[in-house]
């Protein structure tokens, strides 16, 4: 089983090339950037999404092609069961997600079934059984457009912040090329700079964990 600061490791030794090839890979799973949500009652169905793998255990981060597949497969749900895919990124020990649903215990029902089978394939692969992989998923509803712009901000620095890459663009489990393209690096840069994610937290949303 990796620790996580050898997953790090492995992705940050990859050449400009491989990080290019496994960027290219994954664009077949990408969902197009949805509209911000323009009514203060729209933000009520916008929810933030977060799990975590149990004891920080970075589980989804065993492989590249682990970390992919798992990208994938939560897009997949995330877009059978929400009207929106607002921002997503995938870490080797943990995920956010911003979407819009109008029945979120249906939409966690369906997250704790795509725990549940990925716990049974990777413990399979690992030789683990009986292993814990996840714990559960939290959800914390959006409260107004600050919040939304906010947690857009948090969910695609993500990576950064825990030190996988750079920049936003590098970190290829995550939609933030295709956030940039739709809003534009400017405006981007705006919101960016308009709701910082320094006091992320403090007024609004528990989603460190």
């Amino acid at each position: 089983m990796p620790r996580e600061s050898e997953t790090m490791y492995r992705w940050r030794s990859l050449t400009d090339e491989q990080r290019r090839q496994t960027l290219e890979q994954r664009r077949q799973y990408q969902q197009p950037w949805h509209s911000i949500p323009h009514r203060s009652d729209e933000t009520r169905t916008v929810y933030m999404l977060t799990a975590a793998c149990f004891e920080h255990v970075p589980v989804i981060g065993e492989s590249p092609d682990r970390m992919a597949k798992f990208e994938a497969d939560l897009v997949r749900v995330l877009g059978e069961n929400c009207t929106q895919i607002y921002a997503w990124t995938v870490l080797p020990n943990h995920y956010h997600a911003l979407v819009q649903t109008q029945e979120i215990q249906s939409l966690l029902k369906q997250l704790g079934k795509l725990h549940g089978r990925t716990s049974f394939d990777w413990n399979g692969d690992d030789e683990t059984r009986g292993r814990q992989v996840w714990c559960n998923t939290a959800e914390t509803v959006m409260k107004s457009e600050g919040h939304f712009h906010a947690s857009t901000n948090y969910v695609l620095h993500n990576a950064v912040k825990h030190g996988y890459c750079e920049k936003w663009t590098e970190w290829p489990y995550c939609n933030a090329r295709e956030y940039l393209e739709s809003v534009g690096r400017e405006k981007a840069l705006r919101i960016w700079k308009s709701y910082p994610i320094d006091d992320y937290g403090n007024d609004w949303d528990p989603a460190e964990f």
